[in-house]
């Protein structure tokens, strides 16, 4: 692994309190209450943080409602294009410093947050290109007389934005880009477990010149993002996080008819042919599921590996698992960190315990890390079950967690049988030789995103979203700002 300089403690740690964000202005939540947010490696308090109520939802929708109708409103596309690729170099500038809050917060090792900053910037310079495509269409009427017909595309309004604590920065750079591209207002609720980015984020917004009321980080509990999703006065829903949670605000949206797009949960198969190429599948098969300790809604958590090659691969994938380096996120060579916090932990030892109740056998791994270096923190150590089978809950429930299953298979037709057994429909991956295969696996599964020899890629131009209950809606490519857009018809007698 290539070293790194890991980078000094950020300076908005150096302020105890952290108040949210709204109007351009730091203000604590109307009630004084505050929570915490720890660091997952040692439990170090890192702030506390306003806990924004009902009543505080309320001030940042009228805000961001007010924002909608001032000067942003009248600003022209390529004037929000010079605002979005300011923000992009000064995310560019200060990636380090995002990097390392979000290290501290989630407990990712710094080596991977770091990675991210190429997918931020181009993800905010590439929105800032499509703000200067937006246009309607003329259009030849098929059965009227002499009448002019066009249709004009203006933005949708408010957008709240609720985010995971998966990936704070990332997500925060996401869900804003298309907001500045199409002229809306934001009201964003980061993860009560990771809120400290996306504080960050808002500041370097105002620095860039996003008018004060646009961008308004709003901090709280799950309280906050229930009064959010019914708020009347949001016109559209962007929510990433579990389904459990995504059916909640499918329901609490329906009284207002908000227009929701939604990114779920995942239990994606990882599909190995005999023809792979294997020394290439098999790090990519356990850092599919390890890497941010499995915290990854898209992580391939079920490996088919086919019948005659299974031996083989299993004692190479178990062999790789074993170097991983779990520990210190703040040491350059570390490659997988704690997971997010304690309940998180509970759970994920659940499912271990619940797999090895219902037979499963734990090639590697299967329990928390303990001892130097581990205290306080919620490591756990990344597990492989060698002998699930499909009906076990570990083979069909998400964990979110470094928890992998695998299966044996023998034919195309009983893997895809397989892989498609499951409510979810996020990410899968296939690895092959043949072009044929390829190109039947890629039709075949039901997923949004099928990697096929490689696994967890993504690109600013290519969509991402899921089938079933992995939600609707894409987030990239150039069709990602549509769902940010009301599309008005208008008709115009000539006679």
């Amino acid at each position: 692994m290539t070293m790194m300089t890991i980078p000094p403690r950020p300076a908005l740690l150096d302020r105890p309190h952290q108040d949210m964000l709204i109007g351009g202005q730091r203000v604590p939540a109307l009630s004084g209450k505050r929570f915490e947010t720890r660091n997952p490696a040692t439990g170090e308090l890192l702030a506390t943080v306003a806990q924004g109520g009902a009543e505080d939802v309320d001030r940042a929708v009228k805000t961001a409602r007010a924002a909608l109708e001032g000067p942003w409103r009248a600003m022209k596309p390529v004037e929000r294009q010079r605002i979005m690729l300011r923000l992009a170099d000064l995310v560019e500038q200060h990636f380090e410093e995002l990097a390392m809050l979000d290290t501290l917060d989630l407990g990712a090792p710094y080596s991977r947050t770091f990675m991210g900053k190429a997918r931020a910037v181009a993800l905010l310079r590439y929105y800032a290109g499509q703000a200067t495509l937006i246009a309607g269409d003329t259009i030849d009427n098929s059965a009227m007389g002499d009448v002019l017909s066009h249709t004009l595309k203006e933005p949708i309004g408010v957008v709240a934005a609720i985010n995971p604590w998966n990936g704070p920065i990332g997500m925060s750079v996401w869900k804003a880009g298309p907001i500045l591209a199409t002229g809306c207002t934001l009201v964003m609720k980061p993860a009560e477990q990771t809120p400290l980015s996306a504080l960050r984020f808002g500041e370097l917004c105002l620095e860039a010149g996003v008018p004060e009321g646009v961008i308004n980080i709003l901090t709280g509990l799950g309280d906050a993002g229930a009064a959010l999703s019914s708020h009347p006065g949001v016109d559209k829903i962007a929510f990433t996080g579990s389904t459990g949670v995504g059916e909640k605000i499918l329901h609490a949206a329906a009284a207002s008819m908000k227009r929701v797009t939604v990114e779920l949960g995942g239990k994606s198969p990882n599909i190995v042919f005999a023809d792979a190429d294997l020394d290439k599948a098999v790090p990519a098969a356990a850092m599919a599921v390890f890497a941010n300790a499995g915290q990854i809604c898209s992580a391939g958590t079920r490996l088919f590996v086919q019948s005659s090659i299974r031996e083989e691969f299993m004692e190479r994938l178990a062999a790789f698992t074993r170097t991983i380096k779990v520990g210190d996120p703040l040491d350059p060579e570390t490659q997988m960190g704690p997971v997010v916090s304690l309940v998180q932990m509970d759970k994920i030892l659940g499912f271990i315990d619940g797999a090895v109740t219902e037979g499963a056998n734990a090639l590697v791994g299967g329990a928390r890390m303990t001892g130097t270096g581990y205290d306080g923190g919620f490591f756990i150590q990344p597990t492989i079950f060698d002998n699930v089978n499909d009906g076990m809950t570990i083979a069909r429930e998400e964990i979110f967690g470094p928890v992998l299953s695998s299966f044996a298979f023998d034919t195309i037709e009983e893997v895809l049988q397989r892989a498609n057994a499951t409510e979810f429909g996020l990410g899968s991956g296939v690895w092959t030789r043949d072009l044929a295969t390829a190109h039947r696996m890629a039709r075949g599964i039901r997923a949004g995103s099928v990697w096929v020899n490689c696994y967890q890629m993504l690109d600013p131009g290519v969509p991402f979203g899921g089938y079933g209950m992995s939600g609707f809606g894409r987030e990239s490519g150039p069709h990602h700002i549509e769902d940010y857009l009301e599309t008005k018809a208008v008709w115009i007698n000539l006679d």
